[in-house]
């Protein structure tokens, strides 16, 4: 009798984990997964993880509210590290050497991502909810996917400048007034790279050089520090901040505004999920939650949603996307131009 109990119990214990065993998915099978149960799935599965890891490089005050929508959902908790993505990069890149993989979920720019990409750190995901994006944010890989869209544009005091006095165009920068008065991002290569391309490589250079030589440009690291200074009247013009930052001030009261100088250029920031991910079933489903529920508070925040569902003034709005991935295979070339420019003029 003791045996036919003990047999009964081994069978049991056998067939329990032959069942656990059948229902544990790989991350590349999660992130392949697109059936209606999809996030009935990843729910239960979430719920048994005890949370994720999040590294990203957007302000929390824009990322700390989807945070919050997330976890009041789900229950789940989200553990976050932000830096710039210059140390987001390095650090998910020496960790995995390390064979150390901490971060479930990465959010920043993305030339960032697709370095990542690159390095075979992100997993590509499919998900129902492209759909709902629009096209500029789905990448050809699937290895990342945009979660905004940061549309570069001129902003400007206006305790110090009018909007009469505004420049229209690049060339009206040349002009002697604006001696003094023009603030820029050290980091904006990317940028600079683009509206080259749309300007006319040679023109454009030789245009930026004639303007840094007639009037310098103040250099500024951080989009939202260059804004703030704006805004404080520091730096009365600024060339490149992103408008929703802008936005966020003036609707505080702050004496700022923006205005954009075609050929307007926007950058796309977005999110991938590690390949190594430790709680895959978490990771999925804040990735999904980024190109739903978020899209929707980001909206609120003057943020230029990818999401069709959630329109924004500037969706419509002529622009050309920065290209993360030839500037990538350009390497510092452009970075070195531009730095070169910034820097020559007396500041």
């Amino acid at each position: 009798m003791k045996n036919k109990i003990l047999l009964s119990l081994l069978t049991g214990v056998l067939f329990s984990g032959l069942a656990v065993a059948q229902t544990t998915k790989t991350i590349a099978e999660l992130a392949a997964y697109s059936e209606p149960d999809r996030e009935r799935m990843l729910i239960e599965g979430a719920k048994k993880e005890g949370g994720l890891t999040l590294y990203t490089s957007q302000q929390l005050t824009d990322t700390n509210p989807i945070i919050e929508a997330f976890e009041k959902r789900y229950a789940i908790k989200v553990k976050v590290w932000r830096s710039g993505p210059d140390n987001v990069v390095p650090r998910i890149i020496n960790e995995a050497k390390s064979k150390r993989f901490e971060f479930d979920v990465v959010e920043t720019e993305g030339q960032a991502l697709e370095a990542l990409q690159r390095e075979k750190l992100l997993q590509a995901v499919k998900t129902p909810y492209f759909g709902d994006l629009i096209p500029q944010a789905i990448r050809p890989h699937g290895e990342w996917t945009g979660t905004r869209l940061l549309m570069f544009s001129q902003a400007y005091n206006t305790s110090l400048i009018k909007k009469s006095e505004l420049p229209k165009t690049w060339q009206d920068l040349a002009d002697p007034k604006w001696k003094g008065k023009l603030g820029i991002e050290i980091k904006d290569d990317e940028w600079f790279y683009s509206l080259m391309q749309q300007m006319g490589e040679e023109k454009a250079l030789k245009l930026f050089r004639d303007i840094g030589a007639a009037n310098g440009f103040s250099i500024r690291k951080g989009h939202t520090l260059l804004t703030n200074l704006v805004a404080s009247g520091e730096v009365p013009l600024a060339l490149t901040v992103y408008n929703s930052r802008v936005e966020q001030l003036k609707n505080k009261g702050a004496p700022i505004d923006w205005f954009i100088l075609q050929p307007a250029i926007a950058q796309l920031n977005g999110a991938g999920v590690s390949r190594q991910a430790q709680h895959p079933y978490s990771a999925l489903l804040f990735f999904d939650f980024l190109l739903t529920e978020a899209q929707a508070i980001l909206a609120k925040r003057d943020v230029v949603s990818v999401s069709k569902k959630f329109p924004s003034p500037l969706s419509n709005f002529p622009f050309q996307e920065t290209d993360p991935s030839k500037l990538i295979d350009l390497g510092e070339k452009w970075t070195q131009i531009y730095r070169d420019i910034i820097s020559a003029a007396p500041h």
